[in-house]
């Protein structure tokens, strides 16, 4: 499977952004896309997720911090899965990865096989 994240960068505290996660030679709509995020603590922390059905849970009691501020979604034209980040602040710095899984949804990294190049998030105060 062939995916790219994008989206990341330097933003203020405050700000907002929209990561992207495109795929190639696939059709992403038949999976599961979860998004996680490697930042201070060493583990990666399951954020949202959208399942091929089109519904979405958000994992707050893993990340409680993100709640309310970030929103999974899915364009099937553009074969893309979007995290939609608003109201960043510091805490919110890491690396962001995409991770298909074919039909469910599930918190545990190690239950993804495949996994994008990673994005970087910088949240400036």
């Amino acid at each position: 499977l062939q995916f790219v994240e994008s989206g990341g960068g330097l933003v203020q505290a405050g700000g907002s952004l929209r990561l992207s996660c495109e795929a190639s030679g696939f059709t992403l709509d038949n999976y599961a896309v979860a998004w996680f995020r490697h930042g201070p603590r060493e583990e990666r922390e399951p954020l949202s997720c959208i399942r091929a059905d089109g519904t979405t849970i958000d994992y707050e009691d893993y990340a409680d911090l993100v709640k309310g501020r970030f929103t999974i979604s899915r364009d099937s034209a553009k074969n893309t899965v979007y995290l939609q980040m608003n109201n960043l602040n510091p805490l919110d710095t890491g690396i962001y990865y995409c991770a298909p899984r074919f039909k469910f949804c599930t918190p545990s990294p190690a239950n993804y096989v495949y996994w994008g190049q990673g994005i970087q998030v910088t949240v400036s105060s």
